[in-house]
């Protein structure tokens, strides 16, 4: 199957089976045959394994029959070899109704493009003599389904620069596409390479980020919604027009060291601008299907077709055709829905996109949503159904084809939810694939296909809704759910298995696993098969990790810029958050300033120091404990889209921690402005003592605004930050070294200077000389002693640790994203 040595001796074809069709390159042998390894495979009984292989030779094409057992044959006649071009069409296994193939040239190229307008005609491959008839013919090297070619260009010249703007070569008008993306260049030695220009959704080789790479006839350059192939001195196109196909084979997911199985070889078609709803019992593995599907977390075992492509494979390029509305609210609730979207555009679409240019693409889905009349309102104050429709909303912004939502009608009434559901349907009808998880059953007539899974993650009914109760043979829903409960599990899959619904439904329109590409090593995780399988046997396939983008979505300093933004515009709506922002620190101080009076002395400092410091921790710590954690669901979904994790943390670093910062100089301030604090020495040790207790608050309340992020992105729910916080607020207490004698105490000591109480507390008794004031062991602490050297250290060790949290943030926030991020 390696490519042929020499230049190519025979024009390329388009071959058309009954399956598909491609764009055959003449430096390719080509095997036929029912072995899903083959490049063009033919799935039907009475072809062999091994069938016959198509190469070029001699400037003609030939075809050579390699033993099979059923023969091949043109117009009836067995053949053992044959000279094919346009217009010859074979038969394999059987005279009469075999598979059949068909043979056409490519068709004429339109003109190269200007720099703004289309070609006057768009050729497409139905134009072709003798193609079949069909309603759209594609190359299986784009989808396993029929497309048509968007054009077919002639190359322009030696380099090809394609992009958004008009002054490209190949101007391709479509959002994820930055101004100028890319370029194909023709090489010095003949052939062609593919440059990325920087940009901002990345471009993409057979499915795969590259940057500078080689590109032959069989490849595909993916760029935004496009696929641009190469062939006989011509760039094909095909747009990505969101009426996609679906295809599930085999998929078995086992979690556990005991591998207990969730899903277990569930499958389905799913053609074109359908929607399909997935029903079952609590447990039956629903959600579990769902991130197989989106491929947040891959199946072990099975195939996720996006018309006719790996999704696993080419996960990469396809995440940014997919959206995804989970349960819980995937945008900021303090904001206006105009605000959130806006903000959300900017993050998906490139860095370059002309303000304009997002502002009518987020009014474009306001406007399909039904959201005009909202758009200026806060979505905390909207319904729940309105709600669900600005989380739709947000992933239309980039047109996904497909699009998932899971359990989008929970909590609303039944006339919300019909009004969800119909709106679903309008998706569907308008050109999308769109699947939803669902417990209600009161909606599903809006549907084209149901899916109901058993407990166990087992297929108990696909097809038409109104067929099935009378297939479970119930009158009401409620019983067939509780007789998942009573029966086996299996014997429900049995059943589906041998039903007609399961021929007519599942068997009679799947389409063949998709050919492996040509040009490239072995589909990863594909084992050959050494034998026949059953009918029913699963292909042994393992999905392999996708090589998720290196790709910036944008500059690094782009998105902090964006997330800095938003997140202002957040905590300033959120007014609860501001008024306690802004009371804390003076509540605080004020009780400081009652401790301290006019004059630290020596019966107060101690009290005062200690008030200082639990002020400085909780504003710190009760600022951030909830932010990362409240936003789960928004970072999980930004994240697969392309959001940076570190750009995300510092965003909330900078944001808290310059609120974080003031408010420790506003506490110390409140509490010790105009206090005489020279009781003990004169001045600070490197400074005057206030500013040196201010820089000391500030720096401690920091370090402990970076242990709450810990927290936060420790916890899997929000109700667990509140114990958490008072649990880290004692110990930073008790370790601050007022509390508890640390110094020369083994363990303790050392244990405590990982507590940043320990440090900032430190640095405050330096600059007004605690050591010594009481003759106790606790006071006479060397870390209180009025020096230089360690105030300073003091002051470095508080940023040490507060980088040193931030690496564990960042290492906990990775666990929390979906598992296909993690490889």
């Amino acid at each position: 199957m390696g490519e042929r040595p020499g230049a190519p001796t025979a024009p390329p074809l388009v071959l058309v089976t009954d399956a598909d069709s491609r764009v055959i390159d003449p430096a390719r042998a080509y095997h036929l045959g029912r072995d899903p390894t083959s490049e063009i495979v033919l799935d039907d009984p009475r072809v062999s394994w091994h069938h016959a292989i198509l190469r070029a030779t001699d400037g003609h094409w030939l075809l050579e029959d390699v033993g099979s057992t059923n023969g091949t044959y043109d117009h009836g006649r067995r053949i053992d070899h044959e000279d094919v071009g346009p217009g010859t069409r074979l038969r394999f296994g059987d005279p009469a109704d075999g598979p059949a193939a068909a043979f056409t040239g490519l068709p004429d190229p339109a003109p190269a493009r200007s720099p703004v307008p289309a070609p006057a005609r768009t050729p497409v491959l139905d134009d072709l003599p003798g193609a079949p008839e069909r309603p759209s013919l594609v190359a299986p090297q784009v989808s396993g389904t029929f497309r048509r070619p968007s054009a077919v260009l002639r190359l322009p010249g030696h380099t090809v620069r394609i992009g958004r703007s008009p002054d490209n070569d190949l101007v391709l008008d479509d959002l994820l596409v930055s101004r100028h993306h890319a370029e194909l260049r023709e090489l010095p030695g003949g052939g062609h390479e593919i440059v990325d220009l920087n940009s901002h959704n990345g471009t993409y080789l057979n499915g795969r980020p590259v940057r500078r790479s080689p590109v032959g006839p069989a490849d595909i350059v993916g760029i935004g919604h496009r696929a641009l192939c190469l062939a006989d001195g011509r760039l094909v196109e095909y747009t990505d027009t969101g009426e996609i196909s679906l295809d599930v084979q085999h998929l078995v997911v086992r979690v556990g060291p005991d591998h207990r199985v969730l899903l277990d070889d569930v499958g389905f078609p799913l053609a074109e601008k359908a929607l399909l709803a997935v029903a079952g019992p609590s447990g039956a593995g629903k959600s579990t299907l769902l991130n197989a599907l989106t491929g947040l977390r891959p199946a072990d075992r099975g195939t996720v077709l996006y018309d006719g492509r790996d999704l696993y494979r080419d996960y990469a390029e396809l995440r940014r055709r997919i959206g995804l509305v989970p349960q819980d609210d995937i945008l900021h609730t303090q904001l206006t829905v105009r605000r959130a979207l806006s903000y959300a555009a900017e993050l998906r679409f490139p860095g370059d996109t002309d303000p304009r240019e997002r502002a009518a693409r987020v009014r474009e889905v306001i406007h399909e949503l039904g959201l005009d009349a909202r758009a200026d309102q806060v979505i905390a104050s909207l319904s729940g159904g309105q709600r669900k429709r600005v989380s739709v909303a947000l992933e239309l912004l980039t047109k996904p084809s497909l699009l998932f939502l899971d359990e989008p009608t929970s909590g609303l009434d039944p006339g919300m939810e019909r009004s969800v559901m119909r709106m679903l349907r309008g998706l569907a009808d308008d050109g999308r694939t769109v699947v939803v998880v669902t417990h209600s059953v009161l909606s599903l007539n809006v549907c084209d296909r149901l899916l109901v899974l058993a407990p166990g993650g087992r297929t108990a009914y696909y097809g038409p809704p109104g067929e099935a109760l009378e297939f479970f043979g119930f009158d009401e829903w409620p019983e067939a759910f509780e007789a998942f409960e009573n029966e086996d599990h299996a014997a429900w899959q049995q059943r589906f298995l041998a039903s007609p619904q399961y021929a007519r439904y599942v068997a009679a329109e799947a389409v063949p696993a998709p050919y492996p590409r040509a040009a490239r090593e072995p589909e990863p995780g594909r084992v050959p098969p050494s034998h026949e399988p059953a009918p029913h046997e699963p292909a042994p396939h393992v999905p392999a990790a996708p090589a998720l983008g290196r790709e910036k979505p944008q500059g690094w300093f782009s998105q902090l810029g964006t997330l800095v933004r938003r997140y202002t515009a957040v905590l300033a709506a959120d007014r609860l958050f501001l008024t306690i922002m802004v009371v804390l620190p003076f509540v605080i101080g004020l009780m400081c300033r009652a401790m301290a009076g006019s004059r630290l002395a020596p019966d107060n400092a101690v009290n005062c120091l200690l008030t200082l410091c639990i002020g400085g921790l909780l504003t710190g710590a009760a600022n951030s404990v909830r932010e990362l954690v409240k936003e789960r669901a928004i970072y999980r979904r930004e994240r697969v889209v392309g959001l940076s994790r570190s750009a995300y943390l510092v965003s909330k670093v900078v944001v808290l921690g310059a609120v974080t910062v003031a408010q420790a100089a506003v506490l110390t301030v409140v509490g010790l402005a105009g206090v005489d604090l020279s009781f003990a020495v004169p001045t600070g040790v490197v400074m005057p003592q206030l500013p040196e207790l201010i820089i000391a608050v500030a720096l401690l309340a920091f370090s402990a605004m970076m242990l709450g992020l810990v927290v936060s992105a420790l916890v899997d729910k929000e109700e667990a930050t509140m114990p958490l916080l008072v649990l880290l607020s004692v110990v930073q207490i008790v370790f601050s070294g007022l509390m508890l004698k640390l110094h020369g105490v083994p363990g303790l000591e050392q244990f405590a200077w990982l507590i940043p109480s320990r440090w900032g507390l430190a640095a405050m008794a330096r600059t007004v000389e605690l050591h010594g004031i009481f003759p106790n062991a606790i006071t006479a602490d060397p870390m209180f002693r009025h020096q230089r050297s360690g105030w300073l250290l003091s002051m470095a060790v508080l940023p040490a640790l507060s980088v040193l949290y931030g690496l564990v943030v960042l290492a906990l926030l990775r666990r929390h994203e979906p598992s296909i991020m993690r490889r």
